[in-house]
């Protein structure tokens, strides 16, 4: 790949990881590591055009009926696509019609753009990635299989131990803090061939003294009653977090940083 390409437009497509969920603005909106990624990279290119189709909740083949020929159609430079691990953690995930739909995105993106950008999610350490582990290594190999045949470039970011310490997971236990998205978007940065400014995104912080017994069953009470029974229910009922929300940033747009302020 280029050194330091210089890239003038950007889609990106996805679920709440991709929308940037739990990197939250003051505005209550969130950025995310798209967001990071898309300032960085207008830096280095004037006029440069981002869109951000990704909606929380989405699954893939959400994903492959509402933003895939809308992110094919606006013929980027870098199109990323993040998705299927939602399929996962439903408690009937078929497998293989998760592969049919990844194989039919990517077929239909990679064309329809200079680089194609896929992921291997990240995933925290605990009792709940250990469930689903098996189905998520599964999406995973899919990932590298479909990026090796259409030239697209993979971010691993289930192998960075720092992605996987919780401290750099949001409350929800689900999501991302900022930090965690500013590694992440330092990990795309680097595949698409730019030069490292965080050569260490993948060392997890320093380590520090863990809470006590009682926070930390005091924590877990709140995430069970403000996260995990919310998120059961919503499945147990087939309803969705995205449920009749807008795309993020729905057209190829010059990009001026949130709330048009300046670049971070």
């Amino acid at each position: 790949m280029q050194t330091n390409p210089t890239f003038t437009s950007l889609v990106t497509v996805g679920d709440s990881f991709t929308e940037g969920m739990s990197d939250l603005l003051p505005d209550g909106s969130y950025r995310g590591w798209a967001d990071l990624l898309a300032a960085r990279m207008a830096a280095r290119s004037p006029g440069f055009r981002y869109a951000n189709l990704a909606v929380r909740g989405k699954l893939i083949g959400q994903i492959v009926d509402e933003q895939v020929p809308v992110a094919a159609a606006m013929g980027a430079d870098v199109i990323t696509l993040v998705g299927g691990l939602n399929d996962t953690l439903r408690p009937k995930c078929d497998m293989g019609r998760v592969r049919a739909l990844l194989t039919e995105a990517v077929e239909r993106l990679a064309p329809n753009c200079k680089q194609l950008v896929l992921m291997r999610s990240p995933g925290r350490q605990g009792p709940v990635l250990e469930r689903f582990r098996p189905r998520m290594e599964a999406l995973f190999a899919v990932v590298d299989d479909l990026a090796a045949r259409h030239g697209a470039v993979v971010v691993d970011l289930y192998g960075a131990p720092s992605l996987s310490d919780p401290r750099l997971w949001d409350v929800d236990r689900l999501h991302l803090t900022a930090e965690g998205h500013r590694r992440v978007a330092e990990a795309v940065w680097q595949s698409l061939g730019h030069d490292a400014e965080d050569a260490d995104w993948r060392t997890p912080p320093p380590a520090s003294l863990p809470p006590g017994w009682m926070l930390r069953r005091t924590a877990d009470v709140r995430f069970a009653r403000q996260h995990l029974l919310p998120w059961i229910g919503r499945r147990l009922t087939g309803r969705s977090s995205g449920d009749g929300r807008p795309a993020k940033r729905p057209e190829l747009l010059p990009y001026e940083g949130p709330l048009g302020g300046p670049l971070d």
